[in-house]
């Protein structure tokens, strides 16, 4: 049965967990986590060099926290884990130099871990997880893409964002609107008694240099540009901002687009199965509607738990379990951090040259 212990600090989430591997199931045996949610919401969104000292202080404590929970010494762990791209950098340093001198000093495998590929792996740790081939959504605050997993475990990236992610765009139009920070469960608590029809909006589409557009591309910074103007219009009119209206149109549009590019990207590639991960993925608007629509279209639709669709650290741990699963696997301790690395390309990350 192996065990992980594994660390995430990404952005400004720190957080650590036990994940096992047993009976062909994974387990988490403790998840810690400590958000800086309240204090970056002061400046409206992520300050890199606050969430990178907060990573320090909090990251200790929730390894010793989660070990015990797990009732578990490191000697008896088979690997320590840590996302070491993509991220704010001073973050993520955090994480990996934790993770790969506890590695070092307990004499255990040192696990690199993708940030998206965790993500990929959260629907895991959902009880009856799907089986490939199926189609991603991952749709988090900086990632909206379309992934198709075959049955070998590779990945095909089939669309993307090519501006602002839909959680970037929730962050933007909720600060628009006078929202808190996150955007996302902000827009969703005033949507509540909204009319997703009185405002029409654009569904941004990515046009193709020979014409036409792509079909499962995503953009959402016109939308954000259209509610600016519109919120400009609704401050003209001698009434207060109709807030629930706005903040149910926006969620509306970003809701149709998500589910109507996903569903035809399954419908076009036969896929009869859909996965949806990602911060993102936690909207229940979102929810309600692909569950809606894939019914109709005949595609079984399978979410990461709530408790897992944020950043965590057990997201991470069942990305590491996987790699350690497929192959006898271990990155080197000198590998470092990136802010920015492709998806399709994680193999360099358990190579004895490392890439960065």
């Amino acid at each position: 049965m192996p065990k992980v212990l594994a660390l995430e600090t990404s952005c400004d989430e720190s957080a650590a967990a036990v994940v096992s591997h047993s009976d062909g199931r994974l387990e988490v045996l403790s998840h810690r986590i400590a958000s800086q949610v309240e204090e970056h919401a002061r400046w409206g969104g992520v300050v890199p060099e606050i969430a990178s000292r907060r990573h320090v202080e909090a990251l200790p404590h929730l390894i010793d926290q989660a070990l015990r929970d797990a009732q578990l010494p490191i000697s008896d762990l088979d690997a320590v884990a840590a996302t070491v791209t993509p991220g704010l950098v001073g973050a993520l340093m955090v994480g990996s130099v934790t993770g790969r001198t506890l590695a070092a000093l307990h004499d255990r495998p040192f696990i690199a871990i993708h940030h998206l590929e965790a993500h990929l792996a959260s629907v895991r740790l959902e009880a009856c997880p799907p089986e490939p081939p199926y189609l991603v959504l991952l749709v988090s605050g900086g990632h909206t893409e379309l992934i198709r997993v075959d049955e070998a475990g590779a990945l095909d990236r089939l669309g993307r964002s090519h501006d602002d992610a839909a959680g970037e765009a929730f962050d933007k139009v909720a600060r628009l609107l006078g929202l808190d920070y996150p955007g996302g469960p902000a827009i969703q608590a005033a949507a509540v008694d909204g009319d997703v029809a009185r405002f029409a909006l654009p569904k941004g589409r990515v046009s193709k240099p020979e014409g036409g557009y792509y079909p499962y591309d995503f953009s959402f910074s016109g939308l954000k540009t259209a509610m600016l103007r519109q919120v400009e219009a609704c401050r003209t009119w001698d009434e207060p901002l109709p807030l629930a209206d706005l903040a149910a149109s926006f969620q509306q549009v970003v809701v149709d687009v998500l589910v109507d590019r996903s569903l035809r990207c399954c419908s076009d590639l036969g896929l009869s199965t859909l996965v949806m991960v990602g911060g993102v993925a936690a909207n229940q608007r979102l929810r309600e509607c692909m569950h809606s629509r894939a019914a109709q279209q005949g595609v079984d639709v399978h979410l990461a738990p709530l408790t897992y669709c944020t950043d965590n650290a057990a997201m991470v741990g069942a990305a590491a379990l996987g790699r350690l699963a497929s192959q006898s696997i271990a990155s080197s301790l000198c590998l470092g951090v990136s802010a920015r690395w492709a998806l399709e390309n994680c193999a360099p990350l358990y190579q004895s040259n490392p890439p960065f």
